[in-house]
């Protein structure tokens, strides 16, 4: 598959993310968890030009009313993660698309707009940004940074979430929040930090990043070290393979 065509088409979301009047039709589907009429529109848009393209190909998105997850091979797509940044302007919010097949991820695209940063991989191939290779830190715990991310649909997580980045908050130099847990892993796989958890994270969220991160010579996990599952919810920790949970 021509990873840059698929890149190319992406990128041709960016003035969906733009549109801020668009970005302002909220409809919550929980505790902080929106879906605005931008990442309606994106999910619409890819879903119909990516099953033009590759008809035989079925599609997992986000939003609500597209979840194929019985195929051998699928799309598994975020339209927008860093919704609530969206909402606010935060400007740190991205598109994220990855390709399942047989068990694995094979490809992942994340395109952030605000910066047209495009962060990509193919399995066996290395990761890249811009065209650019990128490769995890080789930096230990004590000399690095730690990005989490709050599981803010679950309130249930939370205690454990603040407990966990406190204690490596006194591990690490320091612990960084973004809101989005796609735009993490990137950071993890461009050596910009040295490790990311979540406690509650679903396929669309990780499954792009994931594969950047291990084809960028870092590790996924769930947060246990067990195989990332790839049809549910789980915890999540990415490291540069130097650092370890229990460090």
């Amino acid at each position: 598959m021509d990873i840059q065509g698929m890149i190319e088409l992406v990128k041709e979301t960016k003035d969906f993310v733009e549109n801020r009047e668009r970005a302002g039709h909220i409809k919550t589907k929980g505790r902080a968890d929106y879906v605005t009429q931008v990442d309606t529109d994106i999910q619409e848009f890819l879903f119909r030009e990516l099953k033009a393209r590759f008809p035989d190909i079925a599609f997992l998105g986000e939003e609500e009313g597209l979840h194929e997850m019985n195929a051998d091979t699928y799309w598994i797509l975020d339209p927008i993660d860093g919704t609530t940044n969206l909402i606010h302007d935060y400007q740190h919010s991205v598109v994220s698309l990855g390709l399942y097949e047989r068990g694995m991820i094979t490809m992942g695209i994340i395109y952030d707009p605000f910066r047209e940063d495009v962060y990509y991989a193919q399995k066996g191939q290395g990761s890249f940004l811009n065209g650019s290779p990128i490769q995890v830190s080789r930096q230990p715990l004590e000399n690095g940074i730690v990005i989490f991310g709050t599981a803010t649909y679950y309130e249930e997580y939370a205690k454990a979430t603040f407990d966990m980045a406190y204690d490596y908050y006194c591990k690490a130099l320091d612990v960084r929040r973004s809101g989005s847990s796609a735009l993490d892993l990137c950071n993890v796989a461009a050596g910009r930090a040295e490790l990311f958890f979540e406690l509650r994270l679903c396929p669309w969220d990780y499954a792009a990043g994931s594969l950047i991160v291990e084809e960028a010579g870092g590790v996924v996990t769930t947060i246990d070290g067990g195989e990332l599952p790839l049809n549910e919810g789980c915890g999540v920790l990415a490291t540069n393979a130097v650092c370890r949970k229990n460090d």
